[in-house]
């Protein structure tokens, strides 16, 4: 499954749970939302609770991605600067390797 279908999925799924979820807790608790002295319709006080649910899934995607992006991107920088002193160290050795592969590997015929 990709990324992105994932996190739809995971959106809606939110949503879902919150319309499930919220409308039960309002109706056990007789939970009322007001807004200026009104009564707001228990679909609107859903929606916004789902969007605030929502909102709070995309900042943690972003939280993971930053986090999970860095330590890559520090991972990969560790293992470039090890390789890159590596070379660095064992040039002689590897140019002297090529020099002699090059001279004394096997000549194949060429087929015309």
């Amino acid at each position: 499954m990709s990324f992105f279908k994932a996190l739809i999925f995971a959106i809606f799924a939110s949503i879902l749970l919150t319309y499930i979820f919220g409308t039960t807790l309002m109706e056990w608790f007789e939970i009322s939302v007001y807004m200026d002295e009104h009564q707001v319709e228990p679909l609107k006080a859903l929606s916004i609770s789902a969007l605030v649910m929502v909102a709070l899934i995309v900042a943690t995607l972003a939280i993971v991605l930053t986090v999970f992006g860095t330590v890559i991107f520090a991972g990969l920088l560790a293992l470039g600067a090890i390789l890159l002193v590596g070379v660095g160290i064992f040039w002689p050795v590897i140019f002297i390797a090529i020099i002699i592969w090059l001279c004394f590997r096997e000549k194949r015929p060429v087929q015309a």
